[in-house]
C-alpha cells in the first residue's frame, strides 16, 4: 500500500507528458488504494462475519488478481512515456514493486484461505 502511495505521489508531482497514460496510472492506483482499505476495515471491524453471504476469500483474491492486472499494465504503460523524467520513472518503479507486492499478497491470501481450508476439511 505505501509503494501505491508512493507511485501515485511520484506521478502525480511530476510534469505529465502524456495526460491519458498518467491519469489511467493514477486512477488504477487510488481504486487499488482505496479496495485495500475496504477490505482492512472489513477485518479490522469484523464486519465480514456479518456478510456472510458474500466469499470473502474469493473476493479477496480477485481483488488482488484484477487490481495485480490493471497495476502491471498502468506500470508498463507509465514506464513507456516516461521519457526519462525521474518523477515519472519513480512512480512507475514504484508501480512494478506494487504489483511484486501484490502477487505475493494474493499468493498468501491464497494460501492462507484456500489452502489451509481443504486440508481442514479433510482431519
Amino acid at each position: 500500500q505505501i509503494s501505491l502511495l508512493i507511485g501515485f505521489i511520484s506521478v502525480n508531482n511530476s510534469v505529465w507528458t502524456d495526460y491519458s497514460a498518467y491519469s489511467f496510472f493514477q486512477i488504477v492506483t487510488m481504486c487499488d488504494l482505496v479496495m485495500i482499505l475496504f477490505f482492512y476495515i472489513m477485518h479490522i471491524f469484523r464486519a465480514y462475519r456479518k456478510l456472510n453471504c458474500v466469499s470473502w476469500p474469493l473476493a479477496e483474491f480477485l481483488h488482488y488478481l484484477i487490481g495485480t492486472i490493471l497495476l502491471l499494465i498502468a506500470s508498463i504503460v507509465a514506464a513507456a512515456k516516461s521519457y526519462n523524467l525521474t518523477g515519472l520513472v519513480a512512480g512507475a518503479t514504484f508501480g512494478f514493486l506494487a504489483t511484486i507486492l501484490c502477487v505475493i499478497s494474493m499468493w498468501s491470501s491464497y494460501k492462507v484461505s484456500c489452502i489451509t481450508q481443504s486440508t481442514s476439511k479433510c482431519h
